[in-house]
Formats: structure tokens, C-alpha cells, sequence
């Protein structure tokens, strides 16, 4: 896996270098997958590097005051444009700016207020490990169920699927989705196979084990975590709770 990329500007020389020994011992300490790749007091050569190399997923870590013509959130709303997955941190002496944020519709993850050196070091770790959680989930290959309604094929991600469903009168199959239903041809036998997560819990039924959110033994019935409830036949429940680890 590739390093996630780490920026900083800050004007202030002593405030970015104590930010980049913060980060820089944050790395080695735990050992992760991130890189401080440029600290600088001029956000042109910010946005010069992403220019050259965008989709970053970067962490930028952007003063708001900078002596520059270019402010932080000015920066940060440029950054997005160009590295849309960017993690973008704030760090300011006045909290009440924040709300430029919002008027650019930058998406700050956070904002740290530059008040004693003690909080700001425990924001930027806070922020590291964040950033580089949320970069490691997204890093993860999503994967995708193709199929045919009518003339279109549709792709829908796993993530997002609750069950399938035998239509009873015709060869179609359901697809339940986190909030729509999709009708299509196909079989019950074929989806099951399509990975572990899919598993055949009835003649009628085949679900996506990463999305129940509970087993009723007595009932005979799954709760999904969008609220659909779907049938179990009783030789697939002793089955069902040893793949779930109930």
C-alpha cells in the first residue's frame, strides 16, 4: 500500500516545525503508512505539488492566517477542488472563522485552535490517526454486483445489498437494497456463489451476512440493519449464527 501524503502551511517558522516533529514522531511511534511530503508557508507550492499530482487522499494541515494574498481557507477550498477525498485540518487563533469553511464548502475534518502546545500536539495526533483510519477504509477495493434490468447493466455495491428474493410468479429475483427494490432475471443458486458474504438462508432468500443486525431463533427470522425482516429456514439457522459468530 502506497503512503498517505501529509502537507502543512503554516507561516509561523517555530509553530511548522513543532507540527512537523509532532507528525514525524507520530509515524515512526506507531509505525504507519503516512509521509510528510511538504511544509511550507506558501500555499502556491501546495497547490503546485497536488497540480502535478492529484488525488492525493491527502491530510492538509492549513494555518487560516497565512502572510500570504491566499488565506488558509482559501487554500483548503482549492485543495478540495483538486484532491477530492482530502482530509483538510484548520488551525487557527480565532474559532468564531470557522464558519468560512462552510461558506466555501470545504469540509474541514477538524479545527485546531492554536490556544497551548500541549493541545495542539494532542489535536494533530487525534487527526493523524483519524485521517489515516479513514484512508485505510477507503483504500479497501469495494466490490460490485453486475446485472441486467432490461437494456441497462446496473452495478451495485455490496455494501449497500440486504438480500435477494425469489419472485414467486416469475423466474425474476428481487434485489433488496439499503433503500430501493430492483427486479431482475436470475437465480438464487447462481448468487449465493457469488461470494462468502452471500449466504442462502432459504429456499426464497439468499443474504448478505454483513448486513443483519440480528437472529431470531424462536421466530425464525433475520433483522437486517435497514429494518427488512427475512425468513430463515430452521436447518440454516445453527449454520447461519456459527458464520455470524453469534
Amino acid at each position: 500500500m502506497s503512503m498517505q501524503p501529509i502537507f502543512i502551511c503554516e507561516d509561523n517558522l517555530h509553530q511548522r516545525r513543532r507540527m512537523e516533529a509532532i507528525i514525524k514522531d507520530y509515524i515512526v511511534i506507531n509505525d504507519i503508512d503516512m509521509e510528510l511530503v511538504l511544509s511550507t508557508d506558501n500555499p502556491i507550492e501546495i497547490l503546485d505539488y497536488i497540480e502535478k499530482c492529484p488525488k492525493q487522499n491527502a491530510l492538509y494541515i492549513l494555518d487560516i492566517h497565512l502572510q500570504h494574498e491566499m488565506n488558509g481557507i482559501t487554500l483548503g477550498s482549492k485543495v478540495r477542488e483538486k484532491d477530492i477525498y482530502a482530509k483538510i485540518v484548520f488551525v487557527t487563533t480565532h474559532v468564531e472563522l470557522s464558519y468560512l469553511a462552510f461558506q466555501y464548502k470545504v469540509e474541514a475534518m477538524d479545527y485546531i485552535i492554536k490556544n497551548n502546545p500541549e493541545y495542539i500536539a494532542e489535536k494533530i495526533r487525534e487527526c493523524l490517526h483519524v485521517a489515516h483510519k479513514r484512508y485505510l477504509e477507503g483504500s479497501v477495493e469495494k466490490k460490485y454486483y453486475k446485472f441486467k434490468v432490461g437494456d441497462k447493466v446496473r452495478k451495485i455495491p455490496f455494501d449497500e445489498i440486504m438480500f435477494f428474493e425469489s419472485h414467486h410468479m416469475s423466474h425474476k429475483l428481487i434485489l433488496h437494497t439499503t433503500n430501493s427494490l430492483l427486479e431482475f432475471y436470475g437465480s438464487l443458486s447462481e448468487v449465493a456463489e457469488i461470494d462468502p458474504i452471500f449466504f442462502r438462508c432459504h429456499q426464497s432468500f439468499v443474504v448478505n451476512t454483513k448486513n443483519i443486525k440480528g437472529v431470531n431463533k424462536v421466530t425464525r427470522e433475520i433483522e437486517m440493519i435497514n429494518g427488512e425482516v427475512v425468513l430463515v429456514a430452521t436447518k440454516k439457522i445453527r449454520k447461519l449464527i456459527d458464520a455470524l459468530d453469534m
